[in-house]
């Protein structure tokens, strides 16, 4: 059952990943307990999916690649896109498959210790994909904001100072 409750507690974890169920009783008005029941049933109803915390790995001393790949894929007869997104997702290297539209059917995200690393899997594992009729990846060259939190540092005006 949808409750203003469970709404408030979404919008506020949604952008605030680690929450102390005390501070958001508090600021949604009601008691720790009904907080942390209604957590723990759209966690069992899968409303709640998992919590992420996001790393700057470039900050932390580790590179990785990420990459977008779009793939284009021919659909099954009473599957549609499933069956090979299904296929596709469990990967280990897979972050995430969506399905777009566009040019291409799936977006694919992965991410890689190189771009070779990348590269073999796309023509390793994806492109073999009987389905699979094309590909097109691209490559994250910065992040400036990722998840709705802004990577980094804000960037200095690099207007030149005008003085009379």
């Amino acid at each position: 059952m949808e409750s203003e409750l469970r709404k408030q507690i979404l919008r506020h974890i949604e952008n605030h990943g680690r929450v102390d169920l005390g501070e958001l009783a508090i600021l949604l008005g009601t008691d720790e307990v009904a907080v942390a029941n209604e957590m723990a049933e759209m966690e069992k109803e899968k409303i709640i999916c998992g919590y992420l915390t996001l790393i700057d790995w470039y900050k932390a001393g580790e590179e990785l690649v990420t990459a977008l790949i779009e793939v284009r894929v021919t659909p099954q007869r009473n599957e549609g896109f499933d069956r090979i997104a299904e296929r596709i997702y469990k990967y280990s290297e897979v972050n995430s498959v969506y399905l777009i539209s566009g040019a291409y059917d799936l977006l694919v995200t992965i991410e890689g210790k190189s771009l070779l690393e990348i590269s073999q899997f796309v023509s390793d594992k994806l492109s073999p994909i009987d389905e699979v009729v094309g590909t097109a990846t691209h490559f994250i060259l910065k992040k400036y904001k990722d998840h709705g939190i802004t990577m980094g540092e804000k960037s200095k005006s690099e207007r030149m100072l005008v003085t009379p």
